[in-house]
């Protein structure tokens, strides 16, 4: 029998699914991640269709898993995806349904 999945990694992996429970975040971050580019709420909101609170709130919870990273532009927010993290997300998935965890790019040269 394999060892277990280390539990801190399991608790990051858990939030990142809690994220993505919704309809409404998974819309969000498929939409920046298509725009590759900081937007304001405004243009989310239009994007979405939803009220700027609901929007707000959604975004909120995914820069707290760091999906979604947040920069300041004067008084405003602007909002991004964040590659690194949105890149890791499909190794996640991998391991928890049992495939073996990916070699690092650097390890294969």
């Amino acid at each position: 029998m394999g060892e277990l999945l280390d539990r801190e990694v399991a608790e990051r992996y858990a939030s990142w699914f809690r994220a993505l429970a919704d309809p409404t975040r998974v819309q969000i971050v498929e939409y920046l991640a298509r725009q590759a580019r900081p937007m304001p709420v405004g243009e989310i909101v239009a994007a979405i269709g939803l009220a700027q609170s609901t929007v707000s709130q959604h975004l909120k919870i995914l820069a707290e898993v760091r999906f979604v990273l947040i920069e300041p532009v004067g008084n405003a927010r602007h909002y991004r995806i964040n590659d690194n993290c949105v890149s890791c997300f499909p190794s996640a998935v991998d391991v928890v349904m049992g495939n073996p965890a990916p070699v690092p790019a650097e390890a294969n040269a």
